[in-house]
């Protein structure tokens, strides 16, 4: 790995100045326009021409059988089912709590009521593996804040039943075999047999990426994600095995993944270094761990823990991993993270799979701005305003004369009405 030196140095290489390209050219993104305009003018005959084409397949149906489901959690090996219903119960019981903490409002006559979406559609792609894990971490969210039905899209040909065994865990509701960006165009549109949803979730290539951009207003959006990222915070005293691992472990999910360190020690710089490159020979994924970690991995030797924390909040990852002495003292001062994982045998992969909160989240610098994925995002809050005379005599005045200062006379004499004005 790349290492650079000084403070400065490093706030170059994070600087996002230039962020990789996440949305596509134009060609790419013209292709996925005009596959949405067709879904939207022919439905259900335009995704099997789509299906044919790209999956190589003529389903005779969308619509996986809810028993081949069920059976699904029979196909895979026994400790894999125990694993995942694990994950799920953590994962059910951390959004249980964010949910009671969140679902009540009153503020002096004010409140609001929570509402959750009517129907959320799940995307899970097939990529170079399945991804059961990401499955479990949105549909159940969704469950969990009282969306009523959720759905699942993923590309037709021998469906993985590890994802099927997923579904059935997370209780969705439909699962249907469309893939690609026809896939996210059936669930926002709708056809005669695949229903409309609320809002899409889930990551995908970059034309589902595409899709989901083009079509955010028409539904709702999780978000778009970009390759995955980690940044370790790490001190003298901390394990260069541990560090190692996890960096490989970042850089194994493709090419374009970011594994970062920041360290104030030289000589541990080094010895990660070395770390990398013996354990890198035992990975089966080692190519694409190598060619990430020259693209895009970097070790940073900087003076302070606070000069590493500012970087951290510069460059914003999907995951911070702080392996210092006091990792605690430094959560105060980090402020754009989509993950910070603590501990002294702390690393990335517990929260990956385990830990309970969703490990959808924010990359390529959004964590400014954006929160990793969880039961808000499948609420509405309405708002409601009770007047009564009190209020009324308290506010109104103050009401009207706003409302005139904005040109609006007709909602100035709406309050004035009932302030008992005539206006005859």
């Amino acid at each position: 790995m790349k290492i650079i030196k000084g403070f400065k140095a490093a706030k170059s290489a994070l600087s996002r100045q230039a962020p990789r390209e996440l949305i596509g050219g134009d060609e790419q993104e013209q292709s996925v326009r005009d596959i949405i305009n067709d879904v939207a003018q022919r439905g259900d005959a335009a995704i099997l021409e789509y299906t044919r084409k790209f999956d190589g397949v003529t389903p005779k149906t969308w619509e996986v059988d809810r028993e081949q489901i069920a059976k699904a959690r029979n196909k895979i090996a026994p400790d894999l089912l125990e694993a995942l219903n694990l994950a799920a119960k953590r994962i059910h019981s951390f959004h249980m709590r964010q949910r009671e903490s969140l679902w009540s409002g009153d503020i002096e006559g004010m409140s609001w009521m929570v509402r959750p979406l009517h129907r959320v559609g799940i995307y899970a792609p097939r990529g170079t593996a399945p991804y059961p894990s990401s499955l479990l971490m949105t549909a159940i969210p969704a469950k969990v804040a009282g969306v009523k039905e959720v759905i699942l899209a993923t590309p037709p040909k021998k469906i993985p039943p590890v994802i099927l065994a997923a579904a059935d865990i997370a209780e969705v509701d439909r699962v249907f075999s469309i893939g690609g960006a026809q896939a996210i165009a059936a669930m926002a549109l709708g056809t005669k047999t695949i229903p409309s949803v609320d809002k899409v979730c889930g990551p995908g290539s970059i034309y589902v990426t595409l899709a989901k951009k083009l079509l955010y207003g028409v539904v709702g959006i999780d978000g778009l994600y970009g390759p995955s990222e980690v940044l370790i915070i790490a001190d003298n005293d901390a394990n260069p095995a541990y560090c190692a691992a996890d960096l490989l472990a970042q850089a194994e999910h493709g090419t374009l993944s970011a594994a970062i360190l920041v360290t104030t020690s030289k000589g541990f710089a080094s010895k990660v270094n070395h770390e990398v490159g013996q354990q890198i020979k035992k990975l089966p994924r080692r190519e694409i761990a190598l060619e990430s970690l020259e693209n895009n991995g970097l070790i940073a030797v900087v003076d302070s823990i606070d000069e590493a924390i500012e970087l951290a909040n510069l460059y914003a990852p999907e995951h911070v991993l702080l392996l210092v002495e006091d990792a605690k003292s430094c959560i105060d001062q980090l402020s754009n993270a989509g993950c910070i994982v603590i501990g002294k045998r702390a690393t990335v992969a517990i929260g990956d799979y385990i830990a309970g909160p969703s490990h959808v989240l924010p990359t390529e610098g959004t964590a400014r701005f954006s929160s990793p994925l969880n039961i808000t995002d499948f609420i509405k809050l309405v708002n409601v305003v009770t007047v009564e005379q009190d209020n009324l005599e308290e506010l109104g005045e103050a009401a009207a004369t706003i409302a005139r200062a904005e040109g609006f006379e007709a909602h100035a004499q709406a309050v004035e009405r009932r302030l008992g004005k005539g206006h005859d």
